[in-house]
């Protein structure tokens, strides 16, 4: 007689909980899915819920998936990659757009490599779908999880369009439930854990950009596609993104300040003119206000949190590090979350020798959580960090002559080590959680967004050892000119 499979429970139906339930449905275990939203692949509108509507409207800052979120998706599942890059659009790039009008091209790698901007609900449709189909998953929709009791391993499970409450037992669960994770919560509380979160000074509006028509009537862009766009003014920043359809997601960030000051959408409309003139003609000030008066201000926070699991609970994703948005990790990094416990439990599995399923060894589910506890937490918190300072870059960084001359060493360095330097295979990813960290000079963008065989505290360790080398490097040629300019004039006088 077959003993049953081991009940995994994950919270949260997004991108990291689907890639989670598929992951351990390919492990052997029977998957429960639980999400408080409705159905994204049903259409939008309003859902009539107990004593309350909720209205659904579709965020618009499009995410970026990366060769390091490619990667663990193709790890877990390899045929769900195909029809996400037939969704998504490949950046090379950005384009800056300066005050004065005139824009430059910044290309992302030497090599060709590409962002692919795919919108958050086409994403999670097919992640949702995917997971979906898999025998041993159930997904549950509308359902909130109100509790979770570690002794014994059971979650507490309302049902919102009835009001049903009941419990459901698990072998493992995964809190894969966002920035305001309820998992989390409940581990705060349960736990020693450290945690703090902070909102960034900055908040952001969304515009959407529709597509224009050629001369033929067909839909085209009114921007160059496959790059993203950047208008950077200082205290605030607009960002450009492509959609399939031809239009563009954009969002504007400011200082909180900023957007206190200006109590409705015509009080934005000067600042607008007066920064972003190029970006104002190309929707006009109707439909820009139009759209401003849809667009409530969204704040950004940065969520930290440690150890990530009690017992038989874990949390990735937003759930255990939310990030600002302006490195395009956030996604990439809940998706390589994934990638890592995939193969620690895997390889716990593949080490026990029981005639029951790993599954059922309470002791060894914990092990393996607290081992990815304790390795991912250096890693997480060194990419938060980057994508704080990144914020910099978007702001004033791209823009400047500063920056153009130091990507192009950092460029010139990195072809000529390039040899040194040269990529794992997604197979090789399957198996080992990161690879030896090359030798030779590597942008830090080529090593965060395009090498998901460097951890990201590697990355962040070997560009500083490559910036102080840059930096020790500047100041000789610059003593060695000075020199030489000295030298020079001694004849003259």
């Amino acid at each position: 007689m077959t003993s049953q499979p081991p009940k995994a429970a994950v919270v949260g139906a997004g991108p990291a909980g689907c890639l989670s339930a598929i992951a351990l449905a390919n492990l052997g275990w029977h998957v429960t899915i639980f999400e408080r939203r409705r159905d994204l692949r049903e259409p939008p509108g309003q859902i009539v819920q107990t004593g309350f509507t909720e209205t659904f409207r579709q965020r618009s800052i499009n995410l970026t998936l990366s060769a390091r979120g490619l990667a663990a998706i193709w790890v877990i599942d390899s045929s769900i990659v195909e029809p996400l890059l037939q969704q998504a659009v490949p950046l090379q790039g950005r384009v800056v757009h300066h005050p004065n009008g005139r824009t430059t091209q910044q290309k992302y790698d030497t090599g060709g490599e590409c962002l692919y901007c795919i919108g958050r609900d086409p994403l999670s449709a097919i992640l949702v779908e995917k997971a979906a189909s898999k025998e041993n998953v159930q997904v549950h929709f509308q359902h909130k999880v109100e509790s979770i009791d570690f002794d014994t391993n059971t979650l507490r499970v309302q049902n919102t369009v009835c009001a049903q409450a009941f419990d459901v037992d698990f072998d493992l669960c995964i809190g894969a439930d966002g920035s305001h994770s309820v998992v989390r919560r409940h581990l705060l509380a349960a736990t020693r854990m450290e945690y703090s979160q902070q909102y960034m000074s900055h908040e952001y509006v969304q515009i959407k950009v529709p597509h224009g028509l050629d001369p033929a009537g067909n839909p085209t862009s009114l921007l160059e596609a496959n790059f993203l766009h950047v208008w950077p003014r200082g205290g605030s920043t607009l960002v450009a993104m492509a959609n399939e359809n031809k239009g563009f997601n954009c969002a504007l960030f400011a200082p909180t300040s900023v957007f206190a000051t200006m109590q409705s959408p015509e009080d934005l409309l000067p600042w607008l003119t007066s920064d972003f003139p190029d970006f104002v003609a190309l929707l006009g000030e109707k439909r820009l206000l139009a759209e401003l008066q849809t667009s409530p201000r969204s704040q950004m926070i940065t969520t930290k949190a440690n150890p990530y699991h009690k017992g038989a609970v874990v949390i990735l994703g937003d759930a255990a590090h939310s990030m600002v948005p302006f490195d395009g990790q956030g996604l990439n990094s809940a998706l390589e979350d994934v990638r890592i416990l995939s193969i620690l439990l895997r390889r716990a599995q593949e080490a026990s020798s029981g005639e029951s399923h790993f599954g059922r060894n309470a002791t060894a589910i914990s092990r393996v959580f607290g081992q990815y506890s304790e390795g991912r937490h250096s890693d997480v918190t060194a990419i938060s960090e980057l994508s704080m300072n990144s914020h910099y870059n978007l702001r004033r960084g791209f823009a400047t002559l500063s920056y153009g001359v130091k990507k192009r060493l950092d460029n010139i360095l990195y072809a000529i080590s390039a040899a040194k330097s040269a990529k794992p295979t997604l197979s090789d990813l399957k198996e080992n959680i990161y690879g030896p960290l090359p030798s030779g000079w590597i942008p830090l963008y080529t090593m965060v967004s395009f090498r998901p065989d460097i951890s990201y505290s590697a990355a962040r360790a070997k560009a500083a050892s490559q910036e102080r080398l840059m930096e020790r490097t500047g100041v000789a040629l610059g003593l060695l000119v000075v020199g030489f300019a000295s030298w020079v004039l001694s004849f003259q006088f």
